[in-house]
């Protein structure tokens, strides 16, 4: 049904909130203040014509904004793409009753992402259109790192050798990593060496186990290199890791510490920088993950001690005796959040907590938790890693 409506604001994914007959409707692609006709189905609308523009209103940088769901924002102005960013942290806080100020968006796009999953396809390569199954064909993306220039190639070399498939890219220090999701009786080795060779990847891996490895994947966490293990999480881009850690060491360094709990800890882009300072204990459910950390602690010098330990912190949370015996407390987990930990943490006494997360909403339940127990959320800051989208990572700093 096409209808005329008026964008009244921006909703949590970045799409513009129309009323039609009294029900809010969502439009993609368009800004507060904007009118368009919008072709509606059920609760959401598609974008036809723009009658009238908002000033706010940019060009998109890339030709494939639209029909790519790689990106969702690149048509905001910068100081409303800013303020968009922000109000997801201020929205989440504020529904949990916190009025804690949020602090200015910093950039840490950097150089673009190391990481991406791409899809390939009988009919292209690329990543999946928006609210769709299909693919839209890529030529290049620009939001990667330039190493990942020839990604949309190389999906199209695997789909040829083996039929269709989901890759997953990593640019280290030493190499591209590359992990594709197929049929295991299609991916034969042979079918597969030479793409390697052809695009020099260093390692290539399926359904989590390692075909062929030409050079580890190596990265850079402060002045340790870790290899990276198959399937092991890493932030998708080094200028993130990089202001995330600055963010975290920031008021450790202040209160001066001597020991801190590292929880949700991964490969250790906090553990191996905090451990220049303080002396560190670090838990993860990830098993080659924290391997992979010890393997750099000892062979890095100038370090304090670490101890490394795989826990499984949603089933089995540090006690608040545990936790006990350390200045300071940090945690990285994923979207889900960290309820159970947060709840031992809220009946503990360790002087600062710094929460670092990627799910707003999530920070902001387990937040609540801490507030309840006596902490006070003393700063919180946003940080824009996946420039374009609609996701936003956070730094909190809880004390006591």
């Amino acid at each position: 049904m096409m209808t005329e409506v008026t964008i009244s604001g921006l909703g949590a994914r970045g799409e513009g909130i129309a009323e039609v007959a009294g029900q809010k409707v969502f439009v993609p692609f368009t800004l507060p203040g904007e009118v368009a006709d919008v072709d509606v189905t059920g609760d959401h609308a598609r974008l036809e014509r723009l009658i009238s523009a908002s000033e706010d209103r940019i060009e998109p940088f890339c030709p494939h904004f639209g029909a790519c769901g790689g990106c969702q924002l690149q048509h905001l102005g910068f100081e409303t793409y800013r303020t968009f960013k922000r109000g997801l942290v201020e929205t989440a806080l504020r529904r949990v009753g916190i009025d804690t100020p949020v602090g200015a968006l910093i950039d840490a796009q950097g150089a673009g992402r190391r990481r991406a999953t791409l899809h390939a396809r009988r009919e292209g390569s690329g990543y999946m259109q928006a609210r769709s199954h299909e693919v839209h064909d890529l030529d290049r993306c620009p939001i990667l790192v330039p190493s990942l220039a020839k990604a949309t190639d190389i999906c199209r070399a695997l789909q040829q050798a083996i039929g269709e498939c989901d890759v997953s890219f990593t640019a280290t220090r030493t190499g591209l990593d590359v992990a594709i999701r197929a049929e295991k009786a299609r991916a034969k080795p042979e079918r597969l060496a030479p793409i390697t060779q052809q695009f020099r990847i260093g390692r290539l891996s399926l359904n989590g186990e390692m075909l062929l490895l030409n050079q580890v994947p190596a990265v850079a966490m402060g002045k340790a290199m870790v290899d990276v293990p198959v399937g092991s999480f890493l932030q998708a881009t080094e200028e993130a890791e990089t202001v995330l850690a600055g963010l975290v060491l920031e008021p450790l360094a202040k209160a001066k510490v001597k020991s801190v709990a590292d929880l949700f800890c991964g490969i250790g882009p906090f553990t191996l920088r905090m451990a220049e300072i303080a002396k560190v204990y670090a838990a993860d459910s990830d098993k080659p993950g924290i391997a992979a950390l010890q393997k750099a602690v000892r062979n890095t010098q100038g370090l304090k001690a670490v101890t490394a330990q795989v826990r499984d912190l949603f089933r089995e949370p540090l006690t608040q005796f545990e936790l006990g015996g350390y200045d300071a407390i940090v945690f990285d987990p994923p979207r889900a959040g960290a309820e159970a930990q947060a709840k031992e943490l809220a009946k503990g006494k360790v002087k600062t907590i710094i929460g670092v997360s990627c799910e707003p909403k999530t920070f902001a339940r387990d937040a609540a938790i801490l507030i309840a127990g006596g902490y006070r959320l003393e700063s919180v800051v946003p940080v824009d890693q996946f420039a374009w989208s609609t996701h936003v990572e956070l730094v909190g700093v809880f004390r006591r």
